[in-house]
């Protein structure tokens, strides 16, 4: 499948950070609710005095109430359009969003860059408070309260279990036709100074409510409720197990997205669009 932007246009890179809390998620609704991608289409349309809106494509489309530190988006703009508007845009943009979404940085991306296809790793941290007196309120829309003290030391060794390309069908809502095969980079807690449990979480990509299943799994180990072999147990089950509680979105913000170098984008382009199955499975492609 090829990706080369059409004759007359540039694509452009955003690197971009949000607060989720008042976001129906990253892409736009037919409902008209407000979401990430419509503020900032709508606000390019706005400060470049567009009557065409310019779609965005995003590396990790976050559901509702979902942060992003690093979040990464493309857009190609007619060449015209970017030379003009190009050395004043990021200042424009950032009186015309509001507070609670930022662009930091527009680039011409280089040849073979795809916000999507070219990622080879996200990295998301999900942040939990097991304190007995609740959650700093100054933190409280980005961290968790779990009211059960927590075996960190348990929670890795599950963890570790799930290290690894597998088929996370257990852990994901399934999308038709979307494969659930999956490279889980890393994943481990540690606890900050401020008491808060931190989760690192890095994949070449992540399927729908993976990250927020997987944290929910490795908190009923943490707390005793299960065994810490039973997270694997259910991996290799392959179906959903309604005992796998996916945690609330407010705990979960994407971190980073990783690219090769800009002699590899192309490549991984065409690599990511792939159908992915494992090895002996059944199916192609």
């Amino acid at each position: 499948m090829s990706d080369d932007v059409q004759d007359g246009f540039v694509r452009v890179r955003l690197d971009l950070s949000y607060d989720g809390k008042d976001f129906s998620g990253w892409a736009k609704q037919s409902q008209g609710q407000r979401t990430v991608q419509g503020d900032i289409e709508a606000a390019l349309r706005t400060v470049t005095r567009s009557t065409e809106t310019y779609e965005l494509t995003v590396a990790g489309r976050t559901d509702s109430g979902v942060h992003a530190r690093g979040q990464v988006a493309h857009v190609d703009l007619p060449v015209e359009l970017w030379a003009e508007h190009r050395d004043k845009l990021l200042r424009r943009l950032a009186g015309r969003l509001s507070h609670d979404v930022r662009v930091w940085s527009l680039t011409e991306a280089p040849s073979g860059f795809n916000a999507r296809f070219s990622a080879i790793w996200r990295r998301y941290a999900y942040r939990v408070t097991d304190n007995p007196g609740g959650v700093d309120p100054l933190q409280r829309g980005h961290v968790l309260w779990h009211d059960w003290a927590l075996d960190m030391d348990a929670m890795n060794e599950a963890a570790a279990a799930l290290v690894g390309e597998h088929d996370f069908a257990a852990y994901c809502k399934r999308r038709e036709g979307a494969t659930t095969i999956r490279t889980l980079q890393e994943l481990r807690w540690e606890r900050r100074p401020d008491g808060v449990m931190e989760a690192t979480v890095k994949a070449d990509a992540f399927c729908h409510n993976m990250v927020r299943s997987l944290v929910g799994a490795l908190l009923f180990v943490g707390d005793g409720h299960r065994p810490v072999d039973w997270p694997g147990k259910v991996l290799a089950a392959g179906v959903r197990d309604s005992a796998v509680h996916v945690v609330r979105p407010h705990g979960l913000t994407l971190e980073e997205v990783g690219y090769p170098a800009d002699g590899l984008l192309a490549a991984r382009n065409l690599e990511a669009r792939n159908k992915r199955s494992l090895p002996g499975s059944a199916g192609c492609c």
